[in-house]
């Protein structure tokens, strides 16, 4: 049996590497912001109406998720290598195969079609499931243009020997809007 759970949230990013997420979840609205050095989060629907800073673990999360969405832009600024290891089809479309090393000797993987330049698949961060780690894989389809830029309007993760996968639907997408600082700053 598949179950089809739908959570409406808004994500705002600034840079640096600054993020808020809230998620609408029976009638209650969870909030998770990172500041770019730290973060904290509320989780009402847990009945966790308090504010709790961020785990070691979901902080180090956070801070790899912005070298994950721009991994390609200013990489060698950010101290990014990268290299060619060829060409693999993603979804019938023959796309370069990148590796990045990243600091800290990071390694991540992305795929960019050969003839749209898009990065249509990214490597996630791996995931202990079954006690064992699993490789993790978005994939970025239905891009269309905002503001002149090319941005994907579904996300499907995959997880390695996991069947199915979980996809994002996109509703809209304001590149460069303004925001307040104070949304990124945890409440006294």
């Amino acid at each position: 049996m598949q179950y089809s759970v739908q959570l409406p949230f808004a994500l705002q990013i600034k840079r640096p590497n600054q993020s808020r997420l809230e998620i609408e979840f029976a009638g209650k609205t969870a909030i998770q912001v990172y500041d770019g050095t730290q973060g904290w989060k509320v989780r009402p629907f847990l009945n966790r109406n308090t504010v709790e800073p961020f785990t070691a673990q979901e902080a180090k999360a956070a801070a790899d998720t912005d070298d994950m969405v721009d991994a390609l832009v200013d990489y060698a600024a950010k101290g990014t290598r990268v290299e060619l290891e060829g060409v693999e089809p993603v979804a019938g479309h023959d796309c370069y195969k990148l590796k990045l090393t990243m600091k800290g000797e990071r390694i991540r993987h992305v795929w960019i079609d050969t003839q749209s330049f898009l990065d249509v698949k990214v490597e996630g961060t791996p995931r202990r499931m079954d006690g064992r780690m699993r490789a993790v894989w978005v994939y970025q389809r239905d891009f269309r243009p905002v503001q002149g830029v090319q941005m994907p309007f579904l996300l499907e993760t995959a997880v390695d020997g996991y069947p199915g996968s979980h996809k994002m639907v996109i509703e809209k997408v304001a590149v460069n809007p303004k925001l307040d600082d104070a949304l990124f700053t945890k409440p006294k």
